[in-house]
């Protein structure tokens, strides 16, 4: 969806959702592409970004790790500024996206915060908690977990102090990327248009 310069076109998307990449894939990903039809709507510009570390890789063909937090930062920060033009801002992102996204959501006074796939912890250190700031996050938030999620997975996300402001969505059988198993009830294909669902509402139900 492009946004409509004229300030005086009705058409202009009430609420922008800037949507940042995980830690190994980049904005051009099926997840990412996916998710940003899936939730696009007449109210609802989503716009994609690739942080410095991403588009270096794009640019040489090597990979290299990603930016420090400070960086990734100043980064999703930017956005925010270039993007938001008086409209309600909603920031997320997938696993690590979502993560710095949730880093300066209050700080930033956004009127939402969706992240899915959250990185609770690195995959097999459930004691290497990333939830400490989400204990008192102001934000409006929806977190939309697989099941099957090694970087959280409910019985251990259930132990932890998160905010009130944090409400939990599960993907049945969903996996990192909210994908199923070939025996599952639901496709993977019927778990991202869920989980897009249950994002777009949660922006519509606050304009």
């Amino acid at each position: 969806m492009t946004l409509n310069q004229d300030s005086n076109n009705q058409n202009i998307p009430q609420a922008v959702f800037i949507f940042a990449h995980s830690a190994g894939a980049d904005s051009s990903s099926e997840f990412m592409q996916s998710m940003t039809k899936l939730i696009s709507h007449s109210a609802i510009e989503v716009v994609l970004f690739d942080f410095p570390y991403m588009l270096k890789r794009q640019q040489t063909g090597k990979k290299s790790p990603p930016d420090r937090m400070p960086k990734l930062i100043e980064a999703y920060k930017h956005q925010i500024l270039e993007h938001s033009k008086g409209r309600k801002v909603f920031i997320g992102g997938k696993s690590m996206g979502g993560r710095v996204a949730s880093m300066i959501a209050d700080e930033e006074r956004v009127a939402g915060l969706i992240c899915m796939g959250y990185p609770f912890h690195p995959p097999g250190k459930p004691d290497n908690l990333r939830t400490e700031h989400l204990q008192n996050l102001s934000t409006p938030t929806l977190i939309l977990q697989g099941t099957r999620d090694p970087f959280g997975k409910p019985e251990e996300v259930a132990s932890y102090e998160l905010s009130a402001n944090i409400k939990v969505k599960w993907l049945e059988d969903g996996n990192h990327s909210l994908e199923t198993l070939k025996r599952s009830e639901v496709s993977t294909e019927e778990s991202w248009q869920m989980a897009a669902k249950f994002a777009q509402e949660f922006i519509l139900n606050q304009l």
